[in-house]
């Protein structure tokens, strides 16, 4: 097939970012003299109209004062203020910083590296949010290896005791990871409703950037709805904020004006005259997974066993095939191989809907459950064809 075409793979993909610049996964720290990317992404909650708090009769008459002489109003930011002094203040014994320490093999030698990321208290008992990448430190280039991490260590609010960390789960796919320390009476954050949020909401982004606990930025939602690829080609869907991003805010709270958490700082984009770009992962969007990655370490996903590439416009032209899905490669062990489907198949629909891309069939199958039986529309030989397969679970 066409050099263009991108490789994507059942349950995971990679692709190319509508961006002109990069979107970096923050995660933090370097080493060889050059600094290994690591990103975070804030958010910003809502301004009420609303005081937070009491204030007398007086302060509100003189919020808004009108200068007779020169015209000029003056408008009081105490409101604000106070917004934000509140929503901090609930939000902050809940979020954490994380410590990593992992080895990086080069050119025969071996040292020791750290790193540092946010996370968020969700039990009373000691179990935490963050990112996959800030905990899992593996890499590995034609010069480097960046082992996993060998231990993890977490920092409370407002303490000067550390705990070390056991990992519980991880998930590549949504960036997500839970880690859990020996503690209890902890205060877990309040979660809001990422769904409410809305563009032009105030918000605070919460966390551990360069090592410094607990530092607070603050902005407005930028944009909702984002879907956003990062370097290693995994799509994320995400809210984008304009709060201050820094390496080491990765796996931090996005915050409203009533200091609940709607969002995980995830993302950011970096380059020359770029500023105040960032993304984070709805809130909501976290529950299922973060209760799954408790239960069983990892997500349980439905499974068809394809890898595949998109055919777009000018290639299913060029090779005279429809829009599509092509298929690479069928896994041997499964439904996939069994329901009769084959290397050369395009895929032009699931249950009824039209898809264009490996994303788009992700997208849908993954709203299913393992056990589900999804129905292919497949081009084959000049025809189309429907294929049944029963989604299994993904190794």
């Amino acid at each position: 097939m066409d050099d263009n075409f991108y490789q994507k793979f059942d349950g995971r993909s990679s692709g190319s970012s509508s961006f002109s610049s990069r979107v970096l996964i923050p995660f933090i720290s370097g080493f060889l003299g050059a600094t290994l990317v690591v990103g975070t992404c804030f958010g910003v909650p809502t301004i009420k109209d609303k005081i937070i708090g009491i204030e007398s009769k007086s302060q509100r008459n003189s919020s808004i004062q009108n200068n007779v002489s020169t015209g000029i109003t003056e408008i009081s930011l105490s409101n604000y203020s106070d917004t934000a002094i509140y929503a901090a203040n609930k939000v902050l014994p809940s979020i954490v910083g994380i410590s990593i320490s992992y080895n990086v093999s080069f050119w025969g030698r071996t040292e020791e590296a750290e790193a540092t990321g946010s996370g968020v208290i969700i039990s009373s008992d000691g179990y935490i949010l963050t990112n996959n990448h800030v905990v899992s430190s593996s890499d590995s280039s034609y010069f480097y290896e960046v082992s996993d991490a060998k231990s993890v260590t977490v920092s409370l609010y407002d303490s000067d005791e550390t705990y070390e960390a056991k990992i519980i789960g991880t998930d590549e796919q949504t960036d997500l990871a839970i880690i859990k320390i020996d503690a209890e009476n902890l205060t877990p954050a309040e979660l809001g409703n990422s769904d409410e949020a809305k563009v032009g909401e105030f918000v605070l982004a919460v966390g551990n950037p360069l090592g410094l606990d607990t530092s607070v930025t603050s902005g407005i939602i930028s944009a909702l709805g984002r879907d956003v690829t990062s370097e290693n080609g995994t799509v994320y869907h995400v809210m984008q904020t304009d709060c201050a991003i820094n390496s080491g805010n990765s796996g931090g709270a996005l915050v409203n004006s009533k200091g609940q958490v709607i969002g995980i700082n995830t993302l950011k984009l970096a380059g020359n005259g770029i500023e105040g770009v960032g993304f984070a992962i709805p809130i909501n969007d976290t529950l299922d997974i973060y209760d799954q990655l408790i239960k069983f370490g990892k997500v349980l996903r439905p499974y068809i066993g394809i890898a595949g590439s998109d055919l777009s416009e000018n290639i299913s032209k060029r090779y005279n095939l429809p829009v599509g899905v092509y298929v690479e490669s069928i896994s041997e062990d499964s439904n996939a191989k069994s329901s009769g489907l084959k290397v050369g198949d395009v895929i032009t629909a699931i249950n009824g809907k039209e898809i264009k891309s490996m994303d788009e069939l992700n997208d849908i199958k993954n709203e299913l459950s393992i056990g589900d039986k999804v129905t292919l529309k497949v081009y084959r030989n000049n025809e189309y064809i429907d294929i049944d397969i029963e989604l299994t679970q993904m190794p």
